[in-house]
């Protein structure tokens, strides 16, 4: 069922950077997109009997690699500033623009 609900957040992200013609629902939908696939990554690498690898009384266990978790948190880290980026642009665009739709914007500055 939880592989169901990620699917389907990233399906919602990906069609909804496909059929939105709002640039900011685009960028929204792309960040939908961005959480399902991390929600994702998560989901795989949590396993039960794994240990987190630090100071424990256990002796003999097996540990979860920090590795993926270090990628994960940087994959979030760009991700927040890919979007404030794109957030930047679709300002500079506005301040040029009368709309946000980009059927619009393409009229527009096209020759």
């Amino acid at each position: 069922m939880l592989e169901a609900c990620v699917l389907a957040t990233i399906l919602c992200g990906f069609f909804g950077i496909i059929w939105k013609k709002n640039l900011v629902m685009k960028i929204v939908s792309m960040d939908v997109m961005s959480t399902g696939v991390i929600a994702y990554y998560v989901m795989i690498a949590s396993r039960n009997g794994l240990v987190t690898p630090i100071i424990s009384q256990a002796k003999k266990a097996a540990y979860a690699d920090p590795v993926p978790q270090a990628v994960i948190l940087t994959a979030i880290v760009i991700g927040f500033s890919i979007q404030a980026l794109m957030l930047v642009g679709v300002m500079k665009l506005a301040r040029d623009n009368p709309t946000l739709e980009s059927n619009e914007i393409e009229k527009n500055n096209t020759p």
